[in-house]
């Protein structure tokens, strides 16, 4: 071979070797960038896994608040609804009490009627026995009356009051004189209460 054959051999086997390394390099550029890509894949995968994890956390401490509150609230409301039940209870247990005498009140305001009867009848009879009788009545209705006061019962009813719808039974209205209008002139039988509550209204008469 040739000095100058030699040397053009030379000359491409030198290109061939470039081109070698070019392609090498090429390849390995390519593989780095894949290997880039992959990661920058990978990281994208992981984030989006991180963002769901939170999004799911924060979707049930959401829930658990909501829980936390309503049950709360039914531990509230509860808590209402037995209070407002004992109060009721212990309101019923007060007007039993109070209230439980109410029937044997009204039958001894018969009694006390008849005793008032007796002494206006004996106010104009003279005689020591009738007096006598007379004092032991007094003495016998005011005892009564003392009784009954101790258990809450109270007379209504009288002259000179304001006439209320709550308390009295008006039988007729006519002028009278020395009274004004809804004036109580007359109580022709008295009413009671009982621990504040009418058990008999007054029957009277009113000024017009």
């Amino acid at each position: 071979m040739s000095e100058q054959e030699q040397k053009i051999d030379n000359e491409n086997n030198l290109d061939l070797e470039q081109e070698n390394n070019q392609s090498e390099a090429m390849e390995a550029v390519e593989s780095e960038v894949e290997d880039t890509q992959n990661i920058d894949v990978q990281n994208d995968e992981e984030q989006d896994v991180l963002e769901e994890a939170i999004a799911r956390v924060q979707e049930l401490e959401a829930q658990l608040q909501e829980a936390s509150k309503k049950e709360q609230e039914i531990v509230l409301r509860t808590r209402a609804e037995i209070d407002n039940m004992r109060r009721r209870a212990e309101q019923d247990v007060e007007k039993a009490h109070k209230f439980a005498l109410e029937k044997f009140a009204k039958d001894l305001l018969e009694t006390i009627d008849n005793l008032e009867r007796a002494l206006m009848t004996a106010e104009n009879v003279e005689g020591e026995a009738i007096k006598a009788l007379v004092d032991g009545v007094d003495l016998t209705l005011k005892g009564l009356l003392s009784t009954v006061a101790r258990f809450g019962v109270e007379p209504v009813g009288i002259v000179g009051d304001v006439f209320n719808p709550d308390l009295h039974q008006a039988i007729s209205m006519q002028p009278t004189e020395g009274f004004e209008t809804n004036q109580i002139t007359t109580v022709l039988q008295k009413g009671y209460l009982l621990n504040g509550r009418v058990i008999r209204p007054a029957m009277v008469m009113v000024a017009a």
